[in-house]
């Protein structure tokens, strides 16, 4: 059964666009509640987590931290930044067959996979010099 499209749903919807960033649910409610304060939390993650599972937003499982979630929904990859956690997309060619070849040795059913890349993001590398020019 196809969900309603309720206001409170387009207005998660619209500021996760907004956002366009890979936000935290409490991201996405901070957002949410400063235009409508009458939308609680819980309705936040809640639809978040619809959102997610209908296939309407992506949701990106990050590896020791918070789930971000992504108002694009085609295949792609992430990198998050390990020095202040910025999150972003990487547009690199989709690994074809890399689910098919898990299968293969590990004997599972593969349902899904993702892959995030980790590294340092542009402002903290220039942030990196900034401080190695300050205390040379």
């Amino acid at each position: 059964m196809p969900a309603r499209n309720t206001v409170q749903r387009q207005i998660i919807i619209d500021a996760l666009r907004t956002l366009a960033n890979h936000p935290t649910a409490d991201e996405v409610y901070e957002a949410v509640h400063a235009e409508h304060p009458g939308v609680g939390r819980a309705t936040v993650y809640r639809t978040l987590a619809r959102l997610s599972d209908e296939g309407v937003v992506g949701r990106v499982r990050i590896n020791n931290g918070a789930d971000r979630f992504d108002h694009q929904t085609f295949a792609h990859y992430h990198v998050r930044c390990v020095c202040c956690g910025r999150v972003d997309d990487v547009m690199a060619p989709v690994l074809q067959g890399i689910d098919e070849a898990a299968a293969a040795v590990s004997e599972y059913r593969i349902v899904g996979y993702t892959l995030q890349f980790d590294g340092v993001c542009p402002a903290c590398q220039a942030a990196e010099k900034n401080d190695e020019a300050l205390t040379a």
